[in-house]
């Protein structure tokens, strides 16, 4: 049955108060007064298809849901409103999560209208205690990386594709533009599923920690609804857990430790061997040569290469696990910072990263469901173009991307404005 006008007016308000905005704030946002906000919320004015759509993305909703029988008066935007009022009080940080939030009932429609309605799945949910010290935190982050990896038969080899992981898992994965001080939020929704945001403009080796680092909070933290990872506040305890989980998900004690030995280093000064027989124990000892188990920069390299981390995460893990000391880690800092790191990767001929592939790495899976759903007319020529607008794809660029997927056809090559599609849907 179709709600009142009066019933999506207080909807409207009760949304708005969800998120702690003035009537002020969305007057300015819309365009209008700030009684003409409030004779909508009071039911007295009618909300246009675009005022209507135009609030739903301030709140951080699907338009459907004002729409729907029921109404839920928490949600995602709500919920980082109560957790995290620090991050949200600035301007820019809140429309860029909003954005976030956006796209990923976008990515959760288009799925929907691709590949069917499939229940949302979820990973496991650690119900660790919140860390009392920095302590507590890391040794749960050490403890729930080594449980999740088990869980998940990774052995202790390195992990090839956190995105891909993660989306076995039931968690959607999006890398968007994001405020330089954030480098990754995570969010649950009932409608939206568990959905884990990296930024965009980060170092692909960063990106990739981000991953498991927003992992973390979706194994441990699924009942705070949203979490902002923010660089400033990397002395929280929760985030102090996700670093540490991150660092042992990514980088296994027991893996790092079996590399290093086969690269001959690791190992003590003087190894002792036992073997029993039945007339009691026979020991055997060698003693290493002076030095030869000293790491260098270029097992460093290696090391990182095949755990795909950054050669400081690296370094760093390296002294987590007492095989470099703390002078050793500011040797080999002096020495990347210096540039050694990129030279000897690039002279031991280690592939080079492509970071603008990776970054693109979202869009495209974006756009291929688009031009899907398009093609099987479950969304209109508007709706495509609304979605290439949001993961930045420029009007020509979406011409060429149509045309070379046969969805039009072209008047002239040197023109895109006037694209004949094949059918304009609903």
């Amino acid at each position: 049955m179709p709600i009142t006008q009066q019933e999506l007016g207080r909807r409207l308000r009760q949304a708005r108060d969800a998120c702690r905005m003035t009537q002020d704030a969305v007057a300015d946002r819309l365009g209008v007064s700030r009684p003409t906000v409030s004779q909508m919320e009071a039911g007295n004015r009618a909300v246009t298809s675009i005022e209507l759509s135009e609030l739903a993305f301030l709140y951080g909703r699907d338009i459907s849901e004002f729409l729907a029988d029921e109404f839920r008066t928490d949600d995602v935007l709500s919920a980082l409103f109560r957790a995290q009022p620090e991050v949200i009080s600035d301007d820019a940080v809140m429309e860029k999560l909003r954005e976030c939030v956006a796209l990923g009932r976008e990515l959760s429609n288009l799925e929907r209208l691709v590949h069917g309605r499939r229940p949302l799945a979820y990973p496991a949910n650690y119900n660790a205690e919140a860390p009392r010290n920095k302590w507590e935190a890391i040794q749960q982050g050490i403890d729930i990386a080594e449980a999740e990896r088990r869980r998940l038969g990774l052995g202790d080899g390195p992990v090839q594709s956190l995105m891909g992981l993660l989306d076995t898992q039931g968690v959607r994965t999006g890398q968007v533009d994001l405020p330089e001080e954030i480098s990754g939020v995570a969010f649950t929704d009932p409608s939206l599923g568990l959905f884990v945001v990296v930024n965009k403009d980060h170092p692909i080796l960063r990106r990739r920690f981000s991953f498991a680092h927003e992992y973390a909070h979706v194994l441990l933290d699924r009942d705070r609804s949203g979490v902002v990872s923010v660089t400033n506040d990397r002395d929280d305890l929760i985030e102090v857990r996700a670093n540490s989980f991150a660092a042992n998900f990514l980088v296994p004690a027991d893996g790092l430790e079996r590399y290093v030995n086969a690269l001959g280093k690791g190992l003590p000064s003087r190894p002792r061997s036992e073997v029993f027989d039945n007339g009691g124990v026979i020991h055997g000892e060698i003693r290493t040569a002076p030095g030869s188990q000293e790491i260098q920069l270029y097992d460093v390299v290696q090391l990182a290469h095949h755990f795909g981390v950054s050669r400081v995460a690296a370094i760093f893990r390296l002294n987590n696990l007492k095989m470099l000391s703390d002078e050793g880690v500011q040797r080999m800092r002096e020495l990347e910072d210096g540039g050694k790191g990129k030279e000897l990767a690039k002279l031991l001929d280690l592939p080079e990263l492509d970071h603008q592939k990776a970054r693109n790495e979202f869009r495209r899976r974006f756009l291929g469901l688009a031009l899907e759903a398009y093609r099987r007319g479950q969304i209109s020529k508007a709706k495509v173009r609304e979605l290439a607008t949001m993961v930045g794809l420029k009007s020509r660029e979406l011409g060429s991307l149509l045309r070379g997927a046969g969805l039009v056809v072209p008047e002239s090559p040197e023109s895109d404005s006037d694209i004949l599609l094949p059918t304009d849907h609903a």
